[in-house]
């Protein structure tokens, strides 16, 4: 696709359909319940599968305003077992998935980046159970005194009330930084995870084709399809939790790996609009947003961090040694 056909794409459209409020407000009911609920129990919920959306969104909310005890100075964590892996798609798979996504967009070439299936040998490792949140990066700023702010954060401002929600609108360098800064105030050894091992966590040792499971499921992450359209607090989609126990690996904000693109061994190298903004050599972020839609969520599916407000990337930290 060139750039200047990205307008005519519903994979580039800004403005998200308009959604009626009262699909995301909890009952009387479960307001009066929240109200008498303590942080440990309006954690829960947020987490709750058996909880609505709205109710799920609405405990969340009251924690980032009065302290979320699931964030903490040092990040928890899901155990993946290492082993070898099949990483990428195999070639014959790659028109079924063009097929799949069409409706939104997707261009076969992107499908592409993921072929072809390759074995790779990975250490057992842990990776963060969630993605790294406004309250964490804000502390990080704190610390090190580093300038740049979020592109999220309007005017700068840290956003009080989504302190639980992940971080987004950040740059490659700034999650190397973060990383960093985590290792040195820890003592404890953190990065980014490579880009094979976040495809490993994500889709567990079954290969599935979502954290989830086989078939795309809308209420299980915050994408477009899930009409929410902003990001929403960590582990606010459980029946998307990953096999290996992380929350939000698919949809809330894309996540920058280690690594930066390139085709895999035997692959094609595709041209796109990535590249074509970004530079031959750009991060790979994966596991979709609130602003994409689901074919992003993909556990296979590479992408980058395309300038603009449809992609506000964030972080996840991952470490070789038991946290």
């Amino acid at each position: 696709m060139r750039l200047q056909d990205l307008a005519h794409s519903p994979h580039f459209q800004e403005h998200a359909p308009l959604v009626c409020p009262r699909t995301l407000r909890p009952s009387e009911n479960a307001v009066a319940a929240l109200r008498r609920a303590d942080p440990g129990q309006l954690a829960a919920i947020v987490e709750d599968p058996e909880a609505t959306v709205a109710e799920r969104l609405a405990a969340g909310g009251v924690l980032a305003l009065i302290g979320d005890p699931r964030i903490g100075r040092t990040p928890a964590t899901s155990f993946v077992a290492g082993g070898t892996v099949e990483i990428g798609l195999r070639t014959e798979e790659v028109d079924p998935v063009v097929r799949d996504w069409e409706h939104v967009g997707v261009e076969k070439p992107w499908i592409e980046k993921e072929t072809p299936q390759r074995t790779v040998r990975l250490a057992d490792f842990w990776i963060g159970t969630y993605p790294v949140t406004n309250w964490e990066y804000r502390t990080f700023l704190d610390f090190t005194g580093r300038a740049e702010r979020p592109s999220t954060w309007y005017l700068g401002a840290f956003p009080y009330d989504r302190g639980n929600h992940p971080v987004a609108g950040v740059r490659p360098e700034d999650a190397d930084a973060f990383a960093d800064w985590l290792t040195e105030t820890t003592g404890h050894p953190w990065r980014l995870p490579t880009e094979a091992e976040w495809e490993h966590a994500a889709k567990g040792a079954s290969g599935s084709e979502f954290p989830w499971g086989e078939d795309f499921d809308p209420g299980a992450a915050n994408t477009r399809e899930s009409g929410v359209h902003q990001t929403t607090p960590v582990g606010a989609f459980p029946a998307g939790r990953a096999p290996c126990g992380a929350y939000d690996m698919g949809g809330n904000v894309e996540e920058y790996v280690a690594d930066p693109y390139v085709p895999y061994p035997g692959g094609p190298y595709v041209a796109d609009h990535l590249v074509q903004t970004l530079g031959e050599e750009y991060r790979v972020a994966r596991g979709g947003s609130f602003s994409r839609f689901g074919d992003l969520t993909r556990t296979r599916r590479r992408h980058g961090a395309f300038p603009g407000p449809l992609y506000p990337v964030g972080l996840r930290v991952a470490t070789g040694v038991r946290p």
